[in-house]
């Protein structure tokens, strides 16, 4: 058993830096690398391109980057385990092992099934699971028949076990984000499938570096303190038997970690803190003690775990109509007034109603430069959106919005051809008892074919009484809290008394909040109350906010129900995952003490 092992991560979504994984592997030693490619979206664009193509269904990136590696993982002995397979691992290994056959090279490769349930689901439906949605507990029996894809979570099981047989490189399915990471901990250190504080130290970690390089300086709200953006350190964890770890990066690279940049991190996505929810273990976010341990290095101790549900969570994508999307620049003067037009025009001349359609104007100086004032929408994106369940309806749409390059007014120019009609594939999370779910390892051949196979039971897990803990405290912000009895109070954006960081979770966004003192924390704790939110995000909250508390790292959490316009591939937004609520928050003004403004400016 060692004492210490080192992961690194090199990639937290399909499309991050495919040379992440090279510079973690030539940057320093490491026992384990992990990527995690999958998101809600990705699983439905993977299952678009299987319908396509039946070989398809993986992350073929990931084929390039082990091509790209595959001498540096066999020298430094390095285990890497990735999430690539998507809803084909099989066809991913056979692809990896071409490549790697090409080089005169092999490598000892498992694959991970068994959350593929789509050919299970008229089984286990009605009698053994109800499969309603998770958010809004709508039945399934109207979306059933309409389901193309649904995939389980799977927790550390089957990955131990390939590890256990001996595989270098794991290539898995739908596996939780953070059970890539938590598995090596169980496999080196022996722990125990009982041993909840550990696990929950071990999801903790899984959390923090699953994101790729936002735990070292991506998207940090003090994005210029990080020194250096070229040759970008992603994330390390030095986990130790104990389930005590520090987050770091290889040296001389790139980017920055420190108490700030791992606490947005720890807010990222979340929910309740005290029951962050994974196959294996529920983690108390509460209980995350952060120290500096050096220079860009973070130690993480004190977590708590507590046994997990008896279910897993399964995401399902469904048909689910059309929609397409269409854009033009419009120039000033009178940029936005002429976009507005613009538009009025184009809803009258087509006459159509849809389900729903969206308009929004996205404007910056780019093609008057010198000539105007940067502070003015000198030129609009005007981006026009339809959804509908009638195709025909979206391909008038989409006939419908290059004439009004000749018959509108001036200033236009062309962005694209006519808008292409996309199908919509929406998500359906819902949940599964653990005793249905059977896994499967699989030790995969240089001649691409399957060797040997294992088949896993899931834990049955424990009932769990999951009572959410949003409700405010009784915490009435006084002036001696300010540490004044006659006190000024100045007007400042939320950035100077804050950090934060959004994400979604399908329609829901969550925005976590970092106070940049004790003071303000407690200033925070009374001022954004959920009304405050609520009435701050109206234009794009149409559901319940929720508020949690994080007093161990003075941060607030916030969910945003109904905001994304029914999120991932459904939405017409802009930002249909939700990630610039931070910067819109921290760009709103508030009236705060005086004195609390410690920090400069």
């Amino acid at each position: 058993m060692k004492d210490k092992i080192r992961i690194g991560n090199a990639g937290g979504f399909w499309g991050d830096d495919l040379h992440a994984l090279k510079r973690q592997l030539s940057g320093g030693q490491l026992d384990y690398i992990t990527t995690d490619y999958l998101a809600e979206i990705t699983m439905s664009i993977l299952r678009k391109q299987q319908i396509k193509n039946p070989k398809l269904g993986y992350i073929t990136d990931f084929v390039d980057q082990m091509d790209e590696v595959a001498e540096l993982v066999i020298d430094k002995k390095v285990k890497i385990i990735v999430n690539a397979g998507g809803i084909n691992p099989l066809e991913c290994s056979r692809q990896v092992i071409n490549r790697l056959k090409a080089k005169n090279l092999s490598m000892k490769i498992a694959i991970i099934e068994g959350d593929n349930i789509i050919g299970d689901i008229k089984e286990f439906y009605p009698h053994k699971a109800d499969f309603k949605n998770l958010e809004d507990g709508e039945d399934f029996s109207p979306i059933k028949d309409k389901v193309q894809s649904a995939n389980v979570y799977l927790g550390v099981q089957p990955i131990v076990k390939a590890l256990e047989e001996g595989a270098q490189l794991i290539i898995a399915g739908r596996v939780t984000d953070t059970s890539i990471t938590l598995a090596p901990m169980i496999y080196e250190f022996g722990w125990k499938y009982n041993d909840w504080d550990k696990l929950a130290s071990g999801i903790v970690a899984g959390h923090m570096i699953e994101c790729g390089a936002q735990s070292s300086g991506g998207n940090f709200t003090d994005w210029e303190k990080v020194p250096d953006w070229s040759n970008f350190g992603y994330p390390i964890v030095e986990m130790s038997a104990n389930g005590n770890f520090v987050v770091t990066k290889h040296k001389n690279t790139g980017g920055l970690v420190s108490i700030d940049t791992v606490k947005e991190q720890v807010v990222y996505e979340m929910g309740d803190p005290t029951t962050y929810i994974s196959p294996d273990v529920i983690a108390n976010f509460q209980t995350i003690n952060l120290n500096p341990d050096g220079e860009n290095r973070v130690k993480v101790s004190g977590i708590k775990g507590k046994p997990s549900t008896k279910t897993y969570k399964v995401s399902m994508a469904y048909e689910d109509g059309y929609k397409a999307s269409g854009t033009i620049i419009i120039s000033g003067p009178d940029a936005i007034q002429k976009a507005n037009t613009f538009a009025e025009i184009f809803w009258k001349r087509l006459g159509i109603d849809f389900i729903k359609n969206n308009l929004e104007l996205v404007g910056y100086n780019a093609c008057h430069k010198n000539l105007v004032d940067n502070q003015l929408a000198n030129e609009v994106l005007l981006k026009l959106d339809v959804y509908d369940f009638d195709p025909k309806k979206i391909e008038e749409f989409s006939k419908s919005i290059a004439p009004l390059i000749l018959s509108g007014p001036p200033g236009v120019a062309v962005t694209g051809g006519r808008p292409r009609m996309q199908s919509v594939m929406t998500y359906w999370p819902a949940l599964l008892d653990k005793s249905l779910v059977k896994s499967r390892v699989s030790l995969i051949n240089n001649e691409g074919e399957i060797a040997k196979s294992f088949e896993i039971s899931g834990l049955t897990g424990f009932e769990e009484d999951l009572k959410t803990t949003h409700k405010l405290t009784d915490n009435q912000y006084t002036k001696k809290i300010a540490g004044h009895e006659d006190f000024k109070m100045v007007k400042v954006p939320y950035k100077r008394i804050c950090l934060a960081r959004s994400g979604d979770k399908g329609d829901t966004v969550n925005i976590g909040i970092i106070a940049r003192s004790t003071e303000i924390y407690d200033f925070i704790k009374h001022k954004l109350t959920e009304d405050e939110i609520k009435t701050m995000f109206h234009s794009f909250c149409k559901g319940e906010v929720k508020r949690y508390e994080l007093d161990n790292i003075e941060a607030l959490n916030f969910l945003l129900e109904k905001s994304l316009d029914g999120g991932g591939t459904k939405s017409l937004m802009i930002d249909a995952q939700g990630k610039t609520f931070a910067s819109a928050f921290l760009s709103q003004m508030v009236e705060v003490p005086e004195n609390l403004l410690t920090l400069p400016k």
